[in-house]
Formats: structure tokens, C-alpha cells, sequence
């Protein structure tokens, strides 16, 4: 318990943040990256410690976007484009400090307002899991993979096969069940299957070196404004303060359904804050309502995804799957019987993700105009560093090279899906769930002599299919 709250945590807990906001600042580079970058850097460190600096890079990456997003016009995530909409304008006729300053302030109280979510929801949905039977937990991981493919931007069809690509490659290993092995075609390094850490810094650190080297020819040399004095009226703050908290709570609840993410939640809120507003007119010219909206929904996600992740070992987004990979590595099982087993790294978790929203506060107010500079480093001097890191970071896995091949194969894996139009989030949550799903799925089976109408009877599934129901015919509907 004291070391959750020891300064050596906290500081690790303040280096994750910052490095999280300079990341995410800069276009092209996100927190996925960075925290599938810094897993084999953590191997050394103590699991609180090194969870928590894991936890304060998610905050500060998502939080980070917004300063080019409303500087450049080039979110430095996905979760920032909708800020692009009304921060920029707001920028162009000179109120970039006052856009700046807003952003932040809405940032950090979608953050705040997400922690009590997830400290209010994490313990009593836990509870509730540890009575679960295998097939409603089973239920619960397909449920998850489903609403992927569902919500996938764009065809759903794409989502699926995306899905079942990450799935098949998570078959290769040992059976869960019999230990034997399977599809190693006689590779010993396949034994133990893909690496999870090689298979995510290449999708994304690898993957993302590849798409910046294509486009260096195209980078833009456009030079920021990083002279804006951030200023903002109390009162101009209070006067929003409805339009926050509705949209912290629709970031909190998105963030809750696993893989939508902070892009879906700030659209989703924007377009709600317009609904409300008495003028819907100047959303996409500069209003600060929409403004308010976009980046305390984005940030709220992060408390939101993070609640399935402590309450039921499920990912809420992709970042979540990262975290989720590092908790195993650290020898900590997520789930819903981390509270009883492994209290201390609950209370990490909820510690990071407060003090990390109030250092990135802090660090935001006083660094920004700087942060923007760093943004505009050209990106032929920061990518040899980050294949530097990749190589050295997957090959510190198993000490072996066959974990770098893996890295290499996965990076250009990633770069063929991304540009052929099928999202990596199916991809990623299919390779992490799918080992969960076969194991919960067989064991149940065993107990039923091979029966699955348990599956089909129970209350748990059945509201499982109730809800991926609805949410199918959501997303036809509005796609």
C-alpha cells in the first residue's frame, strides 16, 4: 500500500505523463506506441511502479493531441480530431491561447470525472464477476470481440476479417487444454507461440516507422505559433460545466464498451453537445461548446476503458490490451479476483490514473508553448531512434532473434492491413481474447460432457446476445 503512494512511484507516474504528452504532441507518434515501445524497458522495474508509469503514458498521450490539434490543424491521435474542428478556428482568429487553456482545463476534469467511474464501478462489477461460470465469462470475452467487428470504422465486413486474422495468429503454441502443440510446423521458437510484445511493437512502433519513412517526402514544414499566452476566465470555464460533465460521463460509458475508443467517444459527445446547443451553427468555427466536448469525452475514455480491465481482465480499447499484456508479463492477472489477490496494484492503478490527470494539468499549463516545438522536430532524426528501440526492445524479450524476426514480420503485417483499409483494433483484441475465449469455452464444456446450450440458458449470455444484438443493428443503422 505505501508503495502505491511512495514519491518513487509518483515520479515514475510523472515521467510516463510527460513523455505520454510529448508523444502524443507529435503527429504520427500515440501512446499505443509508446507503451508497446516501453514494456520491455519495465522488465527490470518493480510491477506497481512500472504498471503505473504505464498508466500515466495512457493519460498523457491521449491529453498530449491536443496541441497540435488546435496549433496545426494535425491531431497528434485519432482521439483529437474532432478538437481540430473548433480549436483550430479558434487559433486562426487568435484565441489559440484561449483554446489551448480551455482544452486543457475540459482534459483534465474528463479525466477526474472518469476516475470516480472507475473507482465507484471497478470493485462492485468484480464482485459480481467472481460468480460467473465459465460460459458467462466466455460470453463476456465474445462479446467483447464482437462489438470490435461491429464497431469497426467502416466496412463491417473488414472488422471481421481483421478479427479473424488476429485470432488464427494467436493459434500457434501449445493447447490450452492438452498442452500439446499446434501449427508450430515444426519451429521451436513457435512452441510457446507469437511473443504478445514483438507481435505489438510491430503492429504499432514497427508498423508506424513504416507509414512515416512512405510519407516523409509529404511532411509539412508549416512552422506553429508557440508565443500564445494560455488565459482563460474562470467564468468562461463555470459557463461550461454542464457540457463537461455530460460529456465526461458518454467518454466514461464509450470507454466502458471494449475497443470503441477516444475517437468514437469525443465524436459522439460532440455531436450530442450540438444537439444541446443554443447555437449548433458555430460548431466546426470555432466553438468553445464543441471544443469542451471533444477533449473531455477523449480523456474520460481513459478512466472508462480501464474499468473492464480491473473488473473482468477484458481490454477496453487498444491501449488497455497493451496495459493488459504488461500486467501478465509482471506476473498480476486482471480480473475479477485482482481485488482479493493483488489489492496493492488495484490501488496503483487508481492512483496513477489520479495523480497522472493532475500532473498532466500541471505539466500541460506550464510546457505546452514548448511541447509544440519539440512536435515540429523533423521526423528523418526521430525515427532511427525508434527502430533503435524496437530492435533492442524485442530482442530483449527471450534474448533471441527469433522475437525481432516476429517484431519485423508483424510490423509489415500491420502496414499491409492499415493500407489496405482493415483497422488494427480487430486485429489486436482478437489475438489477446481469442487464447481467453478457447480456454473458458473447452473448460466449460468439459464440465457438460461437450454441451453448449448452457451457453444459450444462462442469464449472463443471453444478455450478451441481447446486447450485441442492439448494437448490431446500431451500427447498421447509423453506418
Amino acid at each position: 500500500m505505501f508503495e502505491v503512494l511512495s514519491l518513487g512511484t509518483t515520479l515514475f507516474i510523472g515521467l510516463g505523463v510527460l513523455l505520454g504528452i510529448v508523444v502524443g504532441a507529435i503527429p504520427g507518434l500515440t501512446a499505443t506506441m509508446l507503451i508497446a515501445l516501453s514494456l520491455p524497458f519495465t522488465f527490470s522495474m518493480d510491477p506497481i511502479p512500472a504498471i503505473s508509469m504505464l498508466v500515466g503514458m495512457y493519460v498523457g498521450g491521449v491529453s498530449g493531441s491536443l496541441i497540435t490539434a488546435i496549433i496545426l490543424r494535425m491531431p497528434g491521435t485519432p482521439a483529437s480530431v474532432i478538437t481540430t474542428l473548433d480549436g483550430y478556428p479558434m487559433a486562426q482568429r487568435g484565441e489559440a491561447g484561449k483554446a489551448l487553456a480551455l482544452a486543457i482545463w475540459a482534459s483534465f476534469f474528463g479525466g477526474l470525472i472518469s476516475w470516480v467511474f472507475l473507482v465507484l464501478l471497478s470493485e462492485p462489477l468484480s464482485r459480481m464477476a467472481v460468480r460467473f461460470s465459465k460460459f458467462d465469462y466466455f460470453a463476456l470475452v465474445a462479446m467483447a470481440l464482437l462489438l470490435i467487428v461491429f464497431l469497426s470504422k467502416g466496412n463491417m465486413l473488414r472488422g471481421l476479417i481483421s478479427g479473424a486474422l488476429g485470432i488464427l495468429a494467436a493459434t500457434p503454441g501449445s493447447d490450452p487444454i492438452s498442452g500439446s502443440f499446434r501449427f508450430t510446423f515444426g519451429i521451436q521458437w513457435l512452441e510457446n507461440g507469437f511473443p504478445l510484445l514483438a507481435v505489438l511493437i510491430g503492429l504499432f512502433a514497427g508498423n508506424q516507422i513504416l507509414q512515416e519513412v512512405q510519407g516523409l517526402s509529404g511532411q509539412a514544414k508549416e512552422r506553429p505559433n508557440t508565443d500564445a499566452k494560455m488565459s482563460l476566465n474562470p467564468r468562461a470555464l463555470i459557463r461550461h460545466w454542464i457540457n463537461i460533465l455530460r460529456s465526461s460521463v458518454l467518454g466514461t460509458w464509450i470507454g466502458v464498451l471494449p475497443g470503441v475508443g477516444a475517437n468514437v467517444g469525443s465524436a459522439f459527445a460532440y455531436s450530442v453537445a450540438r444537439s444541446f446547443s443554443r447555437k449548433p451553427d458555430d460548431f466546426g468555427k470555432g466553438s468553445e461548446e464543441g471544443l469542451v466536448a471533444s477533449e473531455s469525452a477523449n480523456n474520460a475514455t481513459v478512466g472508462g476503458a480501464l474499468v473492464p480491465l480491473v473488473a473482468l481482465g477484458i481490454p477496453g480499447s487498444v491501449v488497455d490490451a497493451i496495459l493488459l499484456g504488461g500486467l501478465v508479463i509482471h506476473g498480476v492477472q486482471p480480473g475479477p479476483f485482482l481485488f482479493r489477490n493483488d489489492p496493492g496494484m488495484v490501488y496503483a492503478i487508481f492512483n496513477a490514473a489520479f495523480i497522472g490527470n493532475v500532473i498532466m494539468l500541471l505539466a500541460m499549463l506550464v510546457l505546452t508553448r514548448h511541447i509544440a516545438k519539440i512536435a515540429m522536430i523533423p521526423k528523418e532524426y526521430l525515427l532511427p531512434p525508434l527502430v533503435i528501440m524496437c530492435v533492442v526492445g524485442t530482442f530483449a524479450i527471450s534474448n533471441a532473434w527469433s522475437t525481432v524476426f516476429v517484431m519485423l514480420l508483424f510490423s509489415f503485417v500491420g502496414f499491409g492491413l492499415e493500407r489496405s483499409g482493415y483497422a488494427l483494433a480487430p486485429f489486436v483484441i482478437g489475438f489477446i481474447l481469442a487464447p481467453i475465449a478457447e480456454e473458458n469455452l473447452r473448460s466449460a464444456t468439459m464440465f457438460t460432457d461437450g454441451a453448449i446450450m448452457p451457453l444459450l440458458l444462462t442469464p449472463v449470455p443471453i444478455a450478451v446476445i441481447i446486447i450485441s444484438t442492439i448494437m448490431f443493428l446500431l451500427n447498421r443503422r447509423f453506418s
